[in-house]
């Protein structure tokens, strides 16, 4: 872990009490965390999705795999920006997270997708957690975080494009967590197909 006196610096951005820049700074840390996960989540996805969907789903990640990069980036920008030490190493994210890992390897594009609409979720929620905590404080790092929420939510339309039915149902509504979730998806496939 960094040290806490080389972490924080004696400023944050201006029209900010230190403290309160620091606290933004703080959930920052969170996403930080979150969208690191999502991005190694998301290649891992590109490279194990096999079957008759393989190359659409492959290619439809690669894009938002770069806009997570982005949002990354400007996450940690805005981290330094707020006076904090980013961190983004793997053991600051594996120490930190609040989710499991991600639990498929090899699977079909359905399956995957099924999973990840259970990663969308949880991500989209905490997002909009730290959204609201942030709001008050800070109007520049809440529009950050509106705008990765408007991406985010962008990319789990696609994926659930591929869960719906022409009905509007979700093949994963009633899933407990991926394997479930990426069983359901596979299922929906099958009746379908």
């Amino acid at each position: 872990m960094a040290n806490e006196s080389t972490r924080y610096a004696a400023f944050t951005t201006p029209g900010l009490p230190i403290e309160q820049g620091h606290q933004v700074a703080n959930i920052l840390q969170n996403r930080l965390n979150a969208l690191n996960d999502l991005q190694l989540t998301l290649k891992h996805v590109h490279w194990n999705v096999v079957g008759p969907h393989f190359i659409s789903v492959h290619e439809m990640i690669d894009p938002h795999v770069d806009e997570v990069r982005a949002m990354v980036d400007e996450t940690a920008e805005r981290i330094a920006t707020l006076g904090l030490s980013p961190i983004g190493t793997p053991g600051q994210l594996v120490e930190h997270r609040t989710w499991k890992d991600y639990s498929l390897d090899r699977a079909t594009t359905n399956e995957h997708l099924g999973a990840l609409d259970l990663v969308y979720q949880g991500l989209l929620d905490d997002h909009r957690k730290a959204q609201e905590a942030i709001g008050g404080i800070d109007a520049v790092t809440e529009d950050i975080v509106i705008g990765q929420i408007r991406q985010l939510e962008l990319f789990h339309w696609f994926v659930r494009a591929h869960l719906e039915t022409v009905g509007g149902e979700l093949a994963t509504a009633d899933s407990a967590d991926e394997l479930e979730a990426a069983q359901d998806a596979a299922d929906n496939a099958a009746r379908t197909d």
